[in-house]
């Protein structure tokens, strides 16, 4: 896989997907951190002298144009992000004879971003025309958005065949290795602390961590259908009843493999589903008949503490349980601050992870978070990101 540094730049019009799918609120950007990703690959191409345009999603607009998510704050953010030095432009629209116009206008140096991808179909349905509409803005195109590259799209695989030259930008390639690693030769112990709503969200991702970790250790809902697998009362609990025998199989290939597969032994419960449910402590590991578990209880947080201060490597995904309520947050919480804490090499992926090491205030602390929740998990599980097979076989 080529990569950007490996292009010559000079003077050419140089099409960057990026990930600038960030927080709007009252027409303000209140998250920079997607843009700060980029700016590496972004500044490299305009001190290379390249006319950069930069092309982006931005939320679910389905095809059609919503005023609410159309990317002006972002290139206000992006502008005093750059410096005034840097000349940015915003597009009408990202295809079409205006935008032409615009591109051909421009002077090395300088940035031209397009208006949100999916204000039109053609972006998510990888239709050939939007590709090739896309595609005369460049001569050259980098994709730096790892965020979407386990996405089909026309701006991440159907634009790749209409340019002469593509490439990998610094932010995606970063991903590939760090991820690569994590699947080739992580320092031992390595431990994976697995959440979340679903065992059939995580049952690619589990298989396969299986072969490679020491320790799995599992919370959120998904936790109550393992627990219902080795027999345990769950009560109220959310549980997915098809995906028991599942969840049986890779506690038996855990225990075959010799992973310590660590499951709650006590919870946090509520007799409802709501912000305001009164906080129940459930001392073992059965809950009773009526209470449903939301978080898990004190002495799992001590035994998952504990191994994650032992661990060399920590990978984490998902959360503990209702975290985005603070009654049920504390079990999420402190996971977030014993990977902060802790002395290995911490890696994190998924929304709901990242949110939760945001809401610690301790994002700061850990080695590496990823860009793409969806991607770093379909990768890690061992598929083929079309985003990253496309320039690979681009560089054949």
């Amino acid at each position: 896989m080529r990569t950007i540094d490996q292009v010559a730049l000079h003077g050419r019009r140089v099409l960057i997907r990026v990930d600038f799918n960030v927080p709007i609120e009252n027409g303000e950007v209140t998250s920079e951190a997607r843009i700060a990703n980029a700016l590496p690959t972004i500044r490299y191409a305009l001190d290379e002298g390249a006319k950069v345009i930069l092309a982006s999603h931005l939320g679910r607009p389905k095809g059609e144009p919503r005023p609410e998510l159309a990317m002006a704050p972002v290139a206000k953010k992006l502008r005093l992000m750059l410096g005034p030095e840097i000349k940015v432009g915003m597009a009408p629209d990202c295809i079409g004879s205006a935008v032409e116009a615009l591109v051909e206008k421009m002077n090395p140096g300088e940035v031209v971003l397009l208006e949100n991808l999916r204000f039109h179909a053609g972006e998510e349905a990888n239709f050939p025309g939007f590709a090739f509409a896309l595609s005369k803005l460049c001569d050259i195109y980098i994709n730096d958005a790892f965020g979407t590259a386990h996405r089909a799209h026309a701006s991440t695989t159907g634009i790749v065949g209409h340019v002469p030259e593509a490439a990998a930008g610094f932010l995606l390639l970063k991903e590939v290795k760090i991820l690569s690693g994590l699947l080739t030769s992580p320092p031992k112990p390595f431990v994976a602390i697995v959440g979340g709503a679903k065992v059939s969200d995580k049952i690619q991702l589990l298989a396969k961590l299986l072969s490679r970790v020491d320790s799995v250790l599992i919370g959120g809902a998904m936790a109550y259908t393992f627990l219902k697998a080795q027999g345990h009362q769950v009560g109220a609990s959310r549980i997915e009843e098809d995906r028991l025998p599942l969840a049986g199989r890779l506690l038996d290939e855990a225990a075959k493999q010799g992973v310590k597969f660590e499951l709650p032994e006590d919870h946090i419960a509520a007799a409802e589903f709501s912000r305001d449910a009164e906080r129940i402590k459930v001392g073992g590991v059965d809950i009773p008949e009526g209470l449903m578990g939301l978080d898990i209880g004190p002495k799992t947080i001590d035994r998952f503490k504990h191994s994650i201060s032992e661990a060399a490597t920590v990978f984490w995904n998902g959360p503990m349980g209702v975290f985005e309520w603070d009654t049920f947050a504390r079990g999420t919480l402190e996971v977030a601050n014993a990977v902060a804490d802790s002395s290995a090499k911490s890696f994190v992926g998924g929304g709901d992870s990242v949110a939760a090491l945001t809401k610690s205030g301790r994002a700061g602390d850990i080695t590496h978070i990823s860009t793409g929740g969806g991607a770093s998990l379909e990768f890690l599980e061992g598929r083929i990101l079309p985003g990253i097979a496309a320039l690979e076989f681009k560089g054949r």
